[in-house]
């Protein structure tokens, strides 16, 4: 039995035949329509979220199963105090698989050490999005038609961002990738990103401040929004919170293919008016993350062998 915690729990092989998978279920979502009947998915949900936790959903409707779970803490028992490993070996007694976010860092690794049913990390604090990031290497994939030769401008939050560094986790093992990490000094990526994930392993990269300062040079652009449920006071977030807009004026200087990704829900660092740009593709970047979890479920619970893609 396989958990998702992270990226890495993949090799890059796996990563691959995962995203194959995915591509097939798009172009023939028929063939994929009852794979998972008589299979249930808890959505154990201690956080906020509609893309992650309905994809999911919307996930393993699509192939044939059914779901139950909770969307808040405040929904659960965890409002009375118990904890996620007495949770996990309830919720083991009622579906076949499980999809976890928490606040706390690690929370849902702590759960699949007690987990009788495979569970997958939807979001664990500032610290991992294993899935978003599954659909961001789809979307990339499938758009630019490789991973390698990239260089990938991570704009805003780099700190407290989860799905920036699950990214740039998955994307140091293929060739040739640069990162041009932008963002103002006091949300830089964490030094255990900079220092044992970059550096460690001989990865390009430079920091700026200016969004113009690097926009020439992208393949792909992904926004992230200043996330206000991290901030220990409010002051911090209103001076943080509008640093970066994106909008046409900015976009003059990028390449005609470049791709802007963002995992979603942007409050104000896309304008609008960008909508209707060739190059935004966060919504079609949603859209790949349904695909991308049914890929994810199939093979976790081993249901992907029945299938030629």
């Amino acid at each position: 039995m396989r958990h998702l915690m992270s990226p890495l729990d993949f090799s890059v092989s796996e990563i691959d035949r995962l995203l194959d998978l995915a591509n097939d279920i798009e172009k023939q979502p028929e063939k994929y329509a009852h794979a998972c009947e008589g299979k249930k998915l808890a959505t154990c949900f201690y956080e906020p979220s509609t893309r992650t936790r309905l994809s999911f959903e919307a996930a393993m409707l699509n192939l044939g199963g059914s779901v139950l779970g909770f969307s808040s803490a405040n929904s659960s028992s965890a409002a009375k105090g118990e904890s996620v490993s007495d949770t996990i070996r309830i919720i083991s007694c009622y579906a076949d698989i499980c999809a976890m976010r928490h606040p706390k860092e690690g929370a849902p690794l702590v759960a699949s050490e007690k987990s009788k049913i495979p569970v997958i990390n939807a979001g664990d604090g500032g610290h991992q999005h294993p899935t978003q990031t599954l659909t961001d290497l789809l979307t990339i994939r499938s758009l630019k038609g490789h991973l390698g030769n990239l260089t990938i401008g991570l704009c805003g939050d780099l700190k407290f961002g989860r799905t920036v560094h699950s990214l740039i986790n998955a994307l140091i093992r293929y060739n040739n990738v640069k990162f041009v990490l932008i963002s103002p000094e006091e949300l830089k990526v964490p030094d255990y990103i900079r220092e044992d994930v970059l550096k460690a392993n001989n990865i390009e990269f430079e920091e700026v401040e200016r969004l113009e300062d690097a926009m020439s040079e992208l393949d792909v652009l992904y926004m992230t929004r200043v996330q206000k449920e991290r901030f220990f006071n409010e002051e911090d977030y209103i001076r943080l919170k509008d640093f970066y807009v994106l909008n046409k004026q900015k976009l003059a200087e990028a390449k005609d293919d470049m791709l802007i990704l963002h995992p979603l829900p942007r409050v104000n660092e896309i304008a609008v008016e960008v909508d209707d740009d060739p190059r935004a593709c966060y919504f079609k970047q949603a859209q790949y993350g349904v695909y991308v979890r049914m890929a994810l479920i199939l093979t976790l619970l081993e249901l992907d062998k029945k299938f030629e893609y």
